[in-house]
């Protein structure tokens, strides 16, 4: 059973900076795409951003191109999202995803487990 718990949210002001961390255990985090995804209240979970395995190979919703970077420390077994420039709207809580397979990183449902999630409030 893999076990993801993130950790780093907060309350910070429009244009600051925050930086999140997924901590993976339970198993090997070989070969697993992790994925950031987020949910404010009232809409559907969306994507973020994700990276591959050998970290070769990053992804980003537009909504956040230029302002997020996402990156991964398998010695760790630790997954980062560097949030800079943030903006109220980036307010929600924010999940880490882990899949073990070639499908796009991109839809909720190809994630295989979940962490619970940690809010991220960015005030005007």
């Amino acid at each position: 059973q893999v076990q993801l718990v993130e950790s780093g949210g907060g309350l910070v002001q429009a244009g600051g900076s925050l930086r999140l961390s997924c901590a993976v255990s339970g198993r090997t985090f070989s070969g697993y795409t992790m994925g950031w995804f987020r949910q404010a209240p009232g809409k559907e979970r969306e994507f973020v951003a994700a990276i591959t395995w050998s970290g070769g190979s990053t992804y980003y919703a537009d909504s956040v191109k230029g302002r997020f970077t996402i990156s991964r420390d398998n010695t760790k077994n630790t997954v980062y999202l560097q949030m800079n420039s943030l903006k109220p709207e980036d307010t929600a809580v924010y999940y880490c995803a882990a899949k073990n397979t070639v499908a796009s990183p991109t839809p909720t449902w190809h994630y295989d487990y979940w962490g619970r999630g940690t809010q991220v409030t960015v005030s005007s």
